[in-house]
C-alpha cells in the first residue's frame, strides 16, 4: 500500500481513518509523521513520503505528531489476513517476543535464522524486528506516562527499556517531548485524574463499524464462570501472563473499546493490550470484508443490516483448543458447566475487589495430570482432551500467534476424537484464521437454509469460495439470523 503514492495522496486528501495504521504519512519539512486522517491540512505532496510502519518513520528520524497520535493507530489488517513468516513475525512481536527473549527468540518460534528474518522484515516493513520492539516500547511508556502515576523510572523498566537513558531518549526522539512533559501535557487535556489505584484505562481505537453485539454477545455468552463475567455493561476476564495475572474490563463505546486493566506487574500492559485487541479483532478492516460478503446477493441483506461484525477470539490459544474439546456436541450451557468444574478444581485462584473473578484458566501443564475418572465426560471425550492437554504440556502441539495455520490443522485433525467442525473453529478463535469456516456447524446450515444457500457441507463450501478469504467473517453473518444469546448484547 505505502508504495502506492497516489492512492495514498487521495487516502490523506479525504482523511480516511480505513487508512489509519495501513500506512504512515512523513512529512519532509517538518519532520513529522501522521496517521492517514490526521485533521491539519495535508502537506504538499512534494514533501509526503510514506512508510509502512511506526517503527520505519520513527528509523527513518520522523517524530509523532502530536495532533493525531499516529502510534496509537489500529493495527495494520494484513496481519490478520496472511500467514507467512513475516505476518507470524508480527503477530509475534507484538505478543512480545522480542522483549522477554530477543531477536533469536523470535527466529526459533519462527524456524529461521536471525539473518533472515531481520533481512524480511526490513524489506517489507522499513524497520527491523529491534526497531518495530522500540516502537511498541515506546507507546507503552506512553500509556503508563499518561494513565498512571508511577514514577518515570519505574515506567522505564516496566515498558521493556534496558536504563532510564534508553528510556528518556527514546520518548524525546519518537514524541519530540521528555516524559515529564508528556505527562504534563496529558494533565492539562485530560482533567483531573480519577482512575482507580493500580488500574489502567485506556481506549482501544478501531476501525468503523464496529458491530459489538455478537463480539461481546458470544464472549458474555459462553463465559466460564470464575474467568469472566459480565458486568455493569463490561465483559471481564482474568489473564495469565509472564510476569503475573492481570483482570481486564472491555466496554463499546461508539469509537473506541473502553479498557480498564490490573495487573500485578506492569511488565505485561504491552502483551495485555496485544491480547485483548487480538480477542475482540480490533485491527480487522470491515470495509473490505463487507464489501466482498456484499457482492453475494443472499447476504447483502445481512451485512447492509449489521455491518462491521468482528470474530470473537481468545486471549489464550491453549485456553481455547480445551474449551472446544469440552463443547463438543453440547449445548452453550453444558460447555460451560464443564469449564467451570476444572476451573474450580486446577486453576489458579485469584482475587476481584471489583467482581466475581475467582480463578485463572488452568494451564495444560496443570492439566495434564487429570484423573480421568474425574471428569464427568463420556470416555471418548475424556480420551480427547487428555490427549490435547498432554500435547500442549510437552510442546508437540503449539497453538498461537506464531502457528502456521494450515501445520496446526494438520496436527489437531491428527489427534483423537478431532473433526473438522473442531479443528475449524480453533482455526478461527484461536489461530485468527480469517478464512476458516464450519460447513457443518448446525447454525450456519440452518442460516444457510432459511437464506436458500445449500445446505450440505460440499455444497455449501463450494458456495462459500467466493466469500474468502473471509468466511471466518460469514459465519458470523449466518450465525447472527438465530437468535441465541451469542448473538445479542446482555442486558
Amino acid at each position: 500500500m505505502h508504495t502506492d503514492t497516489e492512492r495514498c495522496v487521495r487516502a490523506v486528501r479525504s482523511k480516511d481513518a480505513r487508512f489509519d495504521g495501513v500506512f504512515f504519512t512523513a512529512v519532509l519539512t517538518t519532520r513529522i509523521y501522521c496517521r492517514p486522517s490526521c485533521p491539519v491540512v495535508p502537506p504538499k505532496v512534494e514533501n509526503m513520503v510514506f512508510h509502512p510502519s511506526a517503527a520505519s518513520c520513527q528509523r527513518a528520524g520522523f517524530r509523532a505528531c502530536k495532533r493525531c497520535r499516529p502510534d496509537t493507530s489500529p493495527g495494520s489488517p494484513e496481519w490478520n489476513v496472511r500467514a507467512d513468516a513475516v505476518a507470524r513475525a508480527m503477530r509475534l512481536i507484538q505478543d512480545g517476543v522480542v522483549d522477554r527473549e530477543g531477536v533469536p527468540g523470535l527466529a526459533a518460534r519462527l524456524g529461521y535464522s536471525t539473518r533472515q528474518i531481520e533481512r524480511q522484515l526490513l524489506a517489507e516493513l522499513g524497520a527491523g524486528p529491534l526497531a518495530l520492539a522500540r516502537a511498541q516500547r515506546a507507546q507503552t511508556a506512553r500509556l503508563l506516562i499518561e494513565t498512571t502515576p508511577m514514577p518515570m523510572a519505574e515506567i522505564a523498566f516496566a515498558a521493556g527499556f534496558a536504563s532510564i537513558r534508553t528510556f528518556n531518549d527514546t520518548v524525546r526522539e519518537v514524541f519530540a517531548l521528555a516524559p515529564g512533559e508528556l505527562r504534563a501535557r496529558a494533565a492539562r487535556t485530560s482533567g483531573p485524574d480519577r482512575t482507580t489505584p493500580g488500574v489502567i484505562a485506556l481506549r482501544l481505537p478501531f476501525r468503523a463499524p464496529l458491530n459489538p453485539s455478537n463480539l461481546f454477545g458470544h464472549l458474555a455468552a459462553t463465559a466460564v464462570p470464575g474467568v469472566e463475567e459480565w458486568r455493569d455493561g463490561a465483559y471481564r476476564r482474568t489473564l495469565s501472563l509472564p510476569h503475573g495475572h492481570g483482570i481486564v474490563s472491555l466496554a463499546p463505546r461508539p469509537d473506541h473499546i473502553a479498557c480498564r486493566l490490573s495487573l500485578t506487574d506492569p511488565r505485561d500492559l504491552t502483551l495485555a493490550i496485544s491480547r485483548c485487541r487480538w480477542m475482540l479483532d480490533l485491527d480487522a478492516d470491515p470495509v473490505a470484508v463487507d464489501e466482498q460478503l456484499r457482492s453475494d446477493p443472499l447476504l447483502a441483506p445481512l451485512v447492509d443490516g449489521a455491518p462491521g461484525r468482528r470474530v470473537p477470539r481468545t486471549v489464550d490459544a491453549a485456553e481455547f483448543a480445551v474449551r472446544a474439546v469440552l463443547g463438543q456436541q453440547v449445548s452453550t450451557a453444558a460447555a460451560r458447566t464443564h469449564a467451570a468444574r476444572l476451573v474450580t478444581a486446577h486453576g489458579t485462584p485469584v482475587e476481584d475487589p471489583e467482581g466475581g473473578l475467582t480463578h485463572l484458566f488452568p494451564t495444560p501443564e496443570a492439566l495434564a495430570g487429570l484423573d480421568p475418572e474425574a471428569l464427568a465426560l463420556p470416555r471418548s471425550r475424556r480420551t480427547t482432551l487428555l490427549t490435547l492437554v498432554e500435547a500442549l504440556a510437552d510442546g508437540s502441539l503449539h497453538l498461537g500467534p506464531a502457528s502456521d495455520w494450515e501445520e496446526a490443522r494438520a496436527r489437531l485433525l491428527a489427534l483423537p476424537g478431532f473433526g473438522p467442525w473442531t479443528t475449524e473453529v480453533i482455526a478461527m478463535r484461536a489461530l485468527g484464521d480469517p478464512d476458516a469456516f464450519l460447513p457443518g456447524d448446525l447454525g450456519v446450515r440452518r442460516a444457510a437454509q432459511g437464506l436458500g444457500l445449500p445446505t450440505t457441507p460440499a455444497a455449501l463450501t463450494a458456495r462459500a469460495a467466493h466469500w474468502r478469504p473471509w468466511r471466518a467473517y460469514a459465519v458470523q453473518y449466518l450465525w447472527a439470523t438465530d437468535t441465541h444469546p451469542i448473538n445479542h448484547l446482555p442486558a
